[in-house]
């Protein structure tokens, strides 16, 4: 399990949760999930996020601690992450990812509740690895896909800058990301490389140690197992079943999913309800540009949660 090494201070500490629960997935597997926010006897909307490959909720920090002034915000650790244990089985598979946040909704949310959902990097796709489920239907109000992908990921991502799209960028990318070498410490060194990788040139300095301390605490063998899913991931037939209001955003410096990645999504979504692309800016996105992806989330509540309560209480 994770070795927990997120940042302690700052808008970027993880904040203390209202209610921790453990939520038993289809295959036994359990999950960390956390509530924040109001009491649930208090009426609030509800907006449920899912963190990327080798974070954990730490990642969502700055968006938990704005939002659950007047929401309730769920957040849990994708299998293997954080103080969610690894699967019960291998290998991982996209369908785990659907089943684990079908049991997050079906445990945090009432019957016909609706909520915002919203997936950062690998959470992005596990919204639309769920897409096709009733479960994922009934609760999702709107979805925020952030810096995100649906097909394609290894041959696409420019982590490898030197050279152009091909074979052999494709397998030097496949080798470093598929790498089972252990992170290790949160150095110096360690911190430009993921900066490189992962974020926008212009991230300061507490970003980037924000982000390189979530990272670092993944296990490698959880880092890896996962890595095969990305690399083999296919979920343009999914993108289809995302029928409510749906918005994407991405950095235009990304170099894990690059913005083509987002484009296509947009433009194969039957209610795009927004592409923004914040310029200058990595993968890294709910850490890089809070503000702005705290905003889109709270657009999407107000817009598309706030008005079912409204027409409720009508």
């Amino acid at each position: 399990m994770s070795r927990l090494m997120h940042v302690t201070s700052g808008p970027f500490a993880p904040p203390v949760a209202a209610r921790e629960l453990t939520v038993e997935s289809a295959d036994g597997a359990r999950l960390h999930v956390e509530v924040h926010g109001p009491s649930e006897d208090t009426a609030a909307p509800t907006v449920v996020l899912a963190h990327g490959w080798t974070c954990s909720t730490a990642f969502w920090a700055a968006q938990v601690r704005d939002l659950a002034a007047d929401h309730r915000v769920v957040v849990y650790d994708q299998r293997g992450h954080g103080r969610s244990p690894a699967a019960v089985q291998l290998p991982y598979t996209p369908e785990m990812l659907a089943d684990d946040l079908v049991a997050v909704l079906g445990a945090t949310l009432g019957p016909g509740e609706r909520a915002v959902l919203a997936g950062h990097s690998m959470g992005g796709m596990t919204m639309m690895a769920a897409a096709k489920r009733p479960e994922f239907k009934e609760h999702a109000a709107a979805v925020l896909l952030c810096s995100t992908g649906s097909s394609g990921l290894v041959s696409e991502a420019t982590v490898v800058p030197m050279l152009g799209a091909g074979t052999l960028r494709t397998r030097l990318t496949r080798s470093i990301l598929g790498s089972k070498a252990p992170l290790g410490p949160v150095t110096p060194v360690g911190k430009k490389v993921l900066k490189f990788a992962t974020m926008g040139p212009g991230s300061s300095p507490d970003k980037v140690e924000a982000c390189a301390r979530i990272v670092h605490a993944c296990p490698r063998g959880v880092r890896h197992g996962w890595s095969h899913v990305l690399e083999t991931l296919q979920l343009d037939d999914h993108v289809g079943e995302l029928t409510m209001p749906t918005a994407v955003v991405v950095g235009t410096a990304d170099r894990m999913t690059p913005a083509v990645h987002a484009r296509r999504i947009a433009a194969a979504l039957p209610d795009c309800v927004g592409l923004t692309e914040l310029a200058g800016l990595g993968h890294m996105t709910p850490i890089e540009a809070p503000e702005a992806v705290t905003a889109k989330i709270r657009e999407l509540s107000d817009t598309y949660v706030q008005t079912e309560k409204g027409a409720d209480v009508a």
